[in-house]
């Protein structure tokens, strides 16, 4: 098991954060790698969809938010706190906790904020202590 963070630095990234997680689930998907991207609420999940969609004109990510009947079948679940999902290999973890369920592989996206930081801190540690292999990308 791996957890990933990665530490938002580039001004792209810093302007929107949630690129960063369009970038990595482009990655999983050309990875073929079923993914869930955990949202700390509804309005973000919604502003990620349409990212998703206009993000990049050359990439096509099929994706939706969880709950619906497709999701077996759809490649990245967009999944907002209260949605109950089955656990896939990778998530991608925009939440202050930890994410819940069974992994092989976790992307933490890390916010320039330097209060976000120190929640990531914490994380890192549970991590650690769940037995985690864990890395810091700088972005």
């Amino acid at each position: 098991m791996r957890a990933d963070f990665y530490l938002i630095d580039k001004p792209r990234f810093r302007e929107q954060p949630l690129l960063l997680a369009c970038e990595l689930a482009k990655k999983a998907f050309a990875a073929q790698q079923p993914t869930l991207i955990l949202v700390r609420d509804f309005s973000e999940a919604e502003e990620l969809d349409e990212l998703l969609w206009a993000f990049d004109d050359d990439a096509m990510i099929p994706h939706q938010l969880a709950g619906d009947d497709d999701d077996e079948h759809t490649a990245v679940l967009i999944v907002p706190p209260g949605v109950d999902t089955a656990d896939r290999p990778l998530v991608i973890n925009l939440r202050e906790a930890c994410a819940p369920g069974h992994y092989q592989r976790v992307l933490e996206v890390v916010a320039a904020d330097p209060d976000a930081r120190e929640g990531s801190r914490a994380r890192w540690r549970e991590y650690q202590r769940r037995g985690f292999e864990v890395r810091k990308h700088d972005m």
